[in-house]
């Protein structure tokens, strides 16, 4: 369920495999049009409002008329049923990668703290796959646009998230990886 609450500072870490540098920071590039659509969620960090998720999530994102974008996060409890929440997210002026998202209802869109960090913190040239955080680490999500994903590739991705400084004991994986 991508696009939730997040807050803290950008610093720089090395990568796992290299000892290059990898920032915690936005993409500088993300074609929003290529980007919308439904992704599937194959892992993330716990996060209070996906307790009750234990599979087949999603997030679908869909340009509204007022130029911001609708957030759909659905999943499968473990009683079988689904349950979605709906949510508003906007860009960030100069960041192409950074978004602000809610999921309070619009009138309480002026409250601060209310809207915060998403993260496109990678992205498939052919935007088959995501990684979204933030600036504090708290929450990640790897995304895919199929409901599995490619061992490897998620591998190199979990690699890159704790090179980026992300804390991946916890992380659950939701979805098949082979």
């Amino acid at each position: 369920m991508a696009l939730a609450a997040g807050a803290g500072e950008a610093e720089t870490s090395t990568s796992a495999g290299t000892g290059a540098p990898l920032e915690n920071v936005p993409v500088t590039a993300l074609d929003l049009d290529r980007y919308l659509g439904q992704w599937h969620e194959i892992a993330h960090l716990p996060m209070f409002f996906q307790r009750k998720c234990v599979g087949d999530t999603t997030a679908t994102y869909t340009l509204k008329a007022d130029k911001r974008i609708e957030v759909r996060n659905a999943c499968r409890t473990r009683d079988g049923s689904r349950t979605e929440s709906v949510g508003e997210a906007k860009t960030v002026d100069g960041s192409a990668g950074a978004l602000k998202v809610r999921f309070a209802p619009a009138w309480l869109g002026w409250v601060p703290g209310i809207w915060a960090d998403y993260w496109v913190l990678d992205v498939d040239p052919e935007y088959r796959w995501a990684v979204v955080g933030g600036p504090g680490r708290k929450y990640l999500w790897i995304l895919s646009r199929d409901p599995s994903m490619d061992a490897a590739l998620f591998n190199r991705l979990k690699s890159d998230a704790q090179a980026r400084g992300y804390q991946l004991d916890d992380l659950v994986v939701g979805a098949p990886v082979e």
